[in-house]
């Protein structure tokens, strides 16, 4: 029986189908490896060799910084999920156009001819405001004031003269009566701009109820990672994400979710639970303006500094157990030298390789010649 067989690797499921997917498109060179070494020879560092004479290429064994990276599908789009509701009487009189990005200080929409205004604010308004009230709601309108120009304290969590004065000059340029309360049904408050994704309401319509929905405007790629790999990925982390028109763009773990999610078919054999990692482009123009597109992530999960590297087809998994490479000596004579795993690095085709006296500069078969 042959000594030698295909090199699979026991490390995770994702890694595992790269290194098949690589080393089939060599089957052929390795199986006349194997025809040539099925001797019962062991792989060795004593100098034992078998010039196998077949037609093969060498690759050179390197000395090199190393990075796991595991792909990933994603989705591309925008983060958030927001609704807002109607809270006047009246008729919808205007309406803004989906994919339509609106900023603190710019109109939602109208009821009744009258603007409903966006301001900044984690906290929504529950509550008319006017002079002499207090609180965090307060606290945010000065702060929303404030970045729009107005003379507020945009500390301030006191419904003071200075706020009454800016929600005043406010309601002067929405057209509006200017008796200085902060109404709730003339503003919404929101944590940021938003990007219009659908209207419920409909023009001429009742202006009670759900208005718009909205996302956030930052761009942002979500991928649900293996809960297993959670430890392996952190926040800052470089990626690289692959557009659906095959361009390439650099990105960053922004966010690492701490609570696995099932499948809804794990019970019938659907996968393992995931997490959610979320990503931000470095350069969010290049992503484009596509919504909810299928992108594919190369996430950078583990390093190792200096490390030995060889061809991942140059591995030959032995059919007791391990792995070697076949060495070409300074006389042309081929021999198998042990070696045990390491990191791989799946996007550059390469593998850690440890307990083994290769060095730098030797000279390895490889698969596919």
């Amino acid at each position: 029986s042959s000594d030698l067989r295909r090199a699979r690797s026991g490390r995770r499921v994702a890694v595992t189908a790269t290194v098949v997917v690589v080393l089939a498109a060599g089957g052929a060179a390795i199986a006349e490896r194997n025809r040539i070494l099925s001797t019962g020879a062991s792989p060795s560092n004593d100098g034992t060799s078998s010039d196998n004479g077949s037609s093969t290429a060498t690759a050179t064994v390197s000395q090199q910084d190393l990075t796991a990276q595991q792909q990933i599908n994603g989705t591309l789009g925008y983060p958030g999920a927001y609704q807002v509701l109607g809270h006047a009487p009246g008729t919808v009189t205007a309406l803004p156009a989906v994919g339509q990005v609106i900023s603190q200080g710019q109109t939602l929409y109208q009821v009744n001819g009258a603007p409903v205004v966006l301001l900044y604010g984690s906290m929504p308004l529950y509550r008319d405001l006017s002079s002499g009230d207090t609180g965090a709601d307060v606290r945010e309108l000065n702060a929303a004031l404030a970045a729009l120009g107005y003379r507020t304290t945009a500390t301030s969590d006191t419904y003071g003269a200075r706020t009454v004065a800016a929600v005043k000059s406010l309601q002067g340029t929405m057209g509006v009566s200017k008796d200085g309360v902060l109404h709730q049904s003339q503003f919404v408050m929101l944590p940021g701009a938003i990007r219009i994704t659908s209207l419920p309401a409909t023009l001429g319509g009742a202006a009670g109820g759900p208005i718009l929905a909205a996302s956030g405007t930052n761009r942002q790629v979500k991928v649900n990672v293996d809960a297993t790999q959670q430890a392996n990925i952190k926040v800052g982390d470089q990626v690289t994400i692959t557009l659906p028109d095959n361009r390439t763009t650099p990105g960053v773990v922004s966010t690492v979710g701490t609570v696995a999610t099932a499948p809804a078919d794990q019970a019938n054999g659907g996968g393992s639970p995931t997490v959610e990692v979320d990503i931000t482009p470095t350069d969010p123009a290049a992503t484009g303006s596509l919504d909810q597109a299928p992108v594919q992530v190369s996430i950078t999960t583990a390093s190792a500094p200096n490390a030995l590297v060889v061809p991942v087809n140059a591995l030959l998994a032995l059919t007791g157990g391990g792995y070697a490479v076949e060495v070409v000596t300074a006389s042309g004579a081929h021999k198998l030298v042990g070696v045990q795993l390491g990191l791989f690095d799946d996007s550059s085709g390469v593998v850690q390789v440890t307990g083994t006296t290769l060095k730098p500069g030797d000279h390895v078969v490889v698969a596919g010649s």
